[in-house]
């Protein structure tokens, strides 16, 4: 099953659905700005973010390497913060989720939530195709390689791979992708 990536139109439409919920428009923007996991994401407390700017560092330790791998913030991610920190609970908390569950607002949404109200969106949105957390974070991947030409080298070491296979899984190389290669290039 090939899992996606989102579009452009497909970003700009989530982004007008959540336009009114400054969390759920923070995680989305964060996490497609990112390339963090889900749960990297959702293990963010507000003291660490509440004085960033762009072009700052945010830097957190993987889950799954326990390594530190860090993600400097454009100005989308820093307006998505700032708006959402306005509006938080416990705002004023360093220690706080930044992305406070709103059923138990003492602790921060889980993964699992977070895979539900992205494939709600999508639903919303009427886009088609298996959504999920891990799209946040592919679609970051994805728009590095197609609009930003970014080699595959830099990519694993952004998103902390251990290998190339893994990192190309990621990219969402089409069928047509690879057709183009070899009618692109008559040697």
């Amino acid at each position: 099953m090939l899992f996606l990536a989102f579009s452009p139109d497909d970003i700009a439409r989530i982004k007008v659905l959540l336009a009114d919920q400054p969390r759920n428009l923070c995680l989305f923007t964060l996490g497609i700005n990112s390339a963090y996991r889900a749960n990297e994401l959702l293990s963010l407390t507000v003291g660490q973010v509440r004085a960033l700017r762009a072009g700052d560092v945010l830097d957190i330790k993987q889950s799954k390497t326990n390594q530190y791998r860090i993600a400097v913030l454009n100005s989308v991610s820093i307006t998505s913060i700032d708006n959402w920190l306005v509006h938080h609970p416990s705002g004023h908390l360093d220690h706080a989720p930044l992305f406070l569950s709103l059923r138990r607002r003492d602790t921060a949404l889980s993964v699992s939530a977070v895979n539900n109200l992205v494939k709600s969106w999508c639903g919303q949105i009427k886009a088609v195709g298996n959504f999920g957390s891990y799209t946040l974070r592919k679609t970051w991947g994805y728009h590095q390689r197609i609009q930003n030409r970014a080699s595959i080298a830099l990519l694993i070491r952004a998103f902390g791979h251990r290998s190339e296979a893994q990192t190309l899984d990621y990219m969402c190389i089409s069928s047509d992708e690879i057709k183009r290669l070899y009618m692109e290039a008559e040697l």
